[in-house]
């Protein structure tokens, strides 16, 4: 599955964990440029997953990814940085690991 996060300077592991468990980090955006804040957001082709790092994202940047995914037919799910928040919100056991 294809997927993008959204918020965090840094993503640590998260991306080597996601990978793990079949989701392939295509795009990562901090969040932070004025051009996230300020305009209509557009989602790479193909995209199936937008990860939303709710801690570390503004209120605005966080609802219009939301809503270019949700007019794009993409699942979004909201979550705080770390890896046990996101296996939670996709609904991952630690177990599934390889």
């Amino acid at each position: 599955m294809k997927t993008m996060v959204i918020g965090a300077d840094q993503l640590g592991n998260i991306p080597k964990v996601l990978q793990s468990h079949g989701f392939k980090l295509v795009s990562h955006v901090t969040g932070r440029e004025r051009i996230a804040q300020r305009a209509t957001q557009h989602l790479p082709r193909g995209l199936d997953l937008v990860v939303l790092l709710t801690d570390f994202l503004g209120h605005n940047v966080m609802k219009a990814y939301r809503q270019a995914a949700i007019e794009a037919g993409v699942r979004v799910v909201a979550c705080r940085r770390s890896v046990s928040a996101i296996e939670q919100a996709l609904g991952l056991s630690h177990d599934s690991k390889q």
